[in-house]
């Protein structure tokens, strides 16, 4: 069953974020538009690749309002380790949720139950915690902040403007499309 369109379940954990260790919880994630970004493990090879990337386009997604949750297994105590042993993850300002329990990695649907840990999943989730876009990858295959982010915005676009949708490549400002029946066969 596919999760788009369905309200995100409710958890509660801990995160290390800016230097402290803080609560989220699905009522966190409401309110504003949420990037909830599945990792499978600190300490590895391709995710601090994904991580920093993220990183780098944190403050354009906070200028459209959306928080960045980064989620693995490991605990919170192993994020701050990691973000004081790496260069690349030091730069990461968005909160680092540990999942021990997989709480969060099974609500979402990631979890790999045989080894603990999260597939590459990506969740955009609106105001209402309504989520938005689900992508899940292989863990081989690295993620890119800069689609991510052309994807949040299309997400807002068509929150804003009902009747109304964005077509293959779509960026702010290029044209939309408004589905009708003088469309059919025309595209």
């Amino acid at each position: 069953m596919s999760l788009i369109n369905t309200v995100i379940k409710p958890f509660k954990a801990t995160a290390y974020h800016n230097g402290k260790f803080v609560e989220v919880t699905d009522q966190s994630l409401k309110g504003k538009w949420s990037v909830v970004f599945f990792y499978p493990a600190d300490f590895t090879f391709v995710c601090p690749t994904e991580l920093g990337d993220l990183a780098d386009h944190y403050a354009t997604l906070q200028s459209l309002g959306v928080e960045v949750y980064g989620v693995s297994t490991d605990t919170h105590f192993t994020h701050k380790a990691w973000h004081d042993t790496s260069d690349t993850i030091r730069k990461v300002q968005y909160p680092l949720v540990g999942d021990p329990t997989g709480t969060i990695t099974r609500n979402f649907g990631v979890m790999i139950e045989e080894e603990g840990l999260a597939l590459r999943g990506t969740f955009v989730i609106n105001p209402d915690g309504v989520i938005k876009l689900c992508e899940i990858h292989d863990n081989g295959i690295g993620r890119d902040a800069k689609e991510l982010l052309r994807k949040v915005q299309a997400a807002q676009y068509v929150a804003k403007n009902p009747g109304q949708v964005c077509p293959a490549k779509w960026t702010p400002g290029a044209e939309t499309l408004k589905p009708s029946l003088d469309l059919v066969g025309k595209i």
